[in-house]
Parts: structure tokens; sequence; C-alpha cells
């Protein structure tokens, strides 16, 4: 039987958490202070995230000050997003948050806790405010990825599970609870134990794929390959990300040649789109297509660098099988691989800049190979060099 505690003195108040579940907060919160993060005495950190979240942000406040650490927080309130982008005029548009830059320009680490009140809040909100929001932030979006490139910037995402998300999964609230915890193996005794054994098995795979020239991914409607020469494929233990599990890398941008239909259903700027076709030659998207979500699609392949790939990558996490519209989640899928238009990471070598990054994931586990120099290296679903 569970027990419970009172963090109020009146019972049925909204901050009544049970034992049970706060337990588990704990555990998440000492996680991402100490494993994602890696925070010391005196560094500073910026936590972003929602007023729903505020029971993790309670611990991870916590555990950052109880290793010495300078907790700032941000927390945005129901339809923040939205009311900002309907009333800003533009130089409220271009205005930065003098904290959020400092944070971003100076702070050692930075964690974002995702906790949406409404996945669909800003779809409907002004373009042209959107592009002059997006280049207002430019700037500081590029600093972001330098800086956690040379890991000047620790910074780990992760989610705190709502309604709002639970509803996009299929789930109810408590199936996405335990869809989330168990995703990032907070049932485990020790969850650090079991990132640190994930680490251990996809250092194989990156040492391996690092010296190697040419990938072929192969399944039902795809068949792409692409040079990976001299670029670095990157081990996805669950610091940057929580939960993580995925090996990626940069491809060089005019390698990319093929056709590539992914089959899992993608949310992109609050819009879903569905059975996406690229054909691809010398590293350009020629044509795309989309069951739906076409008009999106038309539109984003209108943003310069879109249409040449800024990652692909490898889902290694068999503690998620099933695709809940969050790519925090789809694209570390077990059996699965994704590819992503636009933006490159820095540390994989990639030079393909954009204001996009948009991940699109297909599943490997029925028929799906993947091929290393000519070299059969995975099949259905798994590496098979390792066995």
């Amino acid at each position: 039987m569970k027990t419970d505690i009172l963090t109020s003195p009146k019972p049925g108040r909204h901050n009544y958490i049970p034992l049970y579940r706060m337990n588990i907060l704990r555990k998440y919160a000492h996680l991402l202070v100490n494993y994602c993060l890696e925070l010391k005495k005196g560094e500073r950190v910026y936590i972003k995230s929602t007023t729903l979240a505020e029971p993790l942000v309670r611990e991870v406040y916590r555990a950052a000050l109880q290793v010495g650490a300078h907790p700032e927080v941000d927390l945005s309130f129901r339809e923040k997003g939205r009311i900002f982008m309907n009333e800003a005029d533009e130089h409220q548009l271009q205005y930065i948050s003098p904290l959020y830059r400092e944070a971003m320009e100076q702070f050692e680490a930075y964690l974002v806790i995702r906790a949406p009140f409404n996945l669909r809040e800003e779809q409907n909100v002004d373009s042209t405010k959107q592009k002059i929001r997006k280049e207002s932030t430019q700037d500081l979006v590029k600093t972001y990825f330098k800086r956690t490139a040379d890991k000047s910037l620790k910074r780990s995402l992760c989610q705190y599970p709502t309604q709002a998300s639970a509803q996009e999964a299929g789930m109810s609230l408590e199936e996405y609870e335990q869809f989330v915890y168990n995703a990032c193996h907070l049932y485990s005794e020790n969850p650090e134990a079991e990132w640190l054994k994930v680490r251990a098995h996809q250092q194989q795979i990156v040492d391996y794929l690092n010296n190697v020239d040419q990938i072929r991914y192969q399944c039902n409607k795809t068949d792409i390959s692409f040079s990976v020469k001299d670029r670095v494929w990157i081990n996805s233990d669950g610091q940057n990300n929580m939960p993580s599990g995925e090996v990626f890398s940069g491809p060089v941008e005019d390698s990319v040649n093929g056709t590539v239909h992914f089959n899992y259903p993608s949310v992109y700027m609050g819009h879903e789109v569905e059975d996406i076709i690229l054909e691809v030659k010398d590293g350009i998207v020629q044509s795309w297509s989309a069951k739906k979500g076409q008009e999106l699609l038309d539109k984003i392949f209108e943003i310069e660098g879109a249409r040449q790939f800024g990652e692909v990558a490898i889902g290694t996490n068999y503690n998620i099988q099933t695709a809940t519209k969050n790519i925090l989640f789809d694209e570390k899928i077990g059996g699965t691989i994704h590819m992503a238009i636009g933006q490159s990471y820095i540390q994989t070598g990639g030079k393909n800049q954009s204001a996009i990054h948009w991940d699109m994931i297909t599943d490997m586990k029925d028929g799906g190979r993947i091929y290393a120099d000519d070299r059969l290296i995975y099949e259905n679903g798994n590496f098979i060099i390792f066995d």
C-alpha cells in the first residue's frame, strides 16, 4: 500500500503529493543535477519550465542548492507565449530578457523541463511576428550552439508529465507518467548506474562508426546513403537529453543521395505531419510529399538551409517503443533511425546552417538494415556487430 504525504496541512489542496511520486521526483531531480548537468559548487544554472512542473522544479532547486550551485528559475504560465505573440509590437518582439541573455552567454548550466499546458497554444499566431521573434534570437541561438558544442554550457532537456502531453501520446496521465519515468530508468534502484551502462554500450557503437566513411539506410520505401568521413559520431547517453539513447552525427552535406520515407508522425510548430517522403540528390532535397501536412513542408523548405541535412542518427532506447509525437522521446525509440533537416550540430563537424532543426523518424524493426562501408551492421532494429 502506498503511503501519502501532505505538503500542505489541508488535504485535497492542489499541492497534495503522494509520497511514492515525491520519491520519484527526488530521484529524477538527483539524476538531472548530479548526472545530466554534473553541477558543481558555485556554478549557475538557469531552470526553465512552466508552473505545472513546480513539484519537479522544487526538487531540482533543492538538489542544486545541496551541491552548492546557484539556481535561477523561470516559470511560464498558461498561454504566456500566445499572449506575448498576440499583444507584442515589433520592439517588444525584439526584446530579450537580460537574465536569459546572461544565462546563454555566461552561465555554466541550462535545464529545460518541458511541461506544456497546451501543445497547440501558439499554432495560430501571426507568422510575421514569429519571423521577427526568430530573427531577434538568432545571435543567442548561435551562442547556445557554440557553447553547448564546446561544453562551456552544460545543458539538459527533460519532460515533466502533463495532461497535454499525455493526450498527445494517446495515454492517460498515469500511463504517461509511467512511460516517462520508465524511459528515464527512474524505476531502477540506481538510475545513474543504468545510464552509465548505456554510455558504455553506445561508446562501442560510436567507436566503430567513427572509423566509417559511407552509411546506407535501407527499409521499406527508404534507400538513402551518405558520407560521414571526418565527421564525429556522438554518444548521447542521457546528459544532454533525459531520456536519451541515441548515437548521432552530421552527414557530409553534399553526399546525401536517395529516397527516405519517415513513417512515424511528426509535430513541428504545432502542426502534425505524416508519411513524409523526401527525394535527395547531392545533399539537396529535390522533392517532398506528405500524406498530412504538405503545406507546412512547402513552407519549411523555403527556409534557408532547410533542404540540406544537419543530422543522421540511430535510436537505441528500447524502454521507449511507443511514438508519442514528442521528439524528445520518439527520436530515441530503440529500433529507429532519424534524420534532421536544417541546422547541424557543431560538435559533429556538420556545416549546414539554418533557422530550423527538424528530426524525422523511420521504424527499422521490420526488415530495416544499415550498412557501413558495405558491411551489414544493423538489422531489424538491432546492431549485429557486437553480439
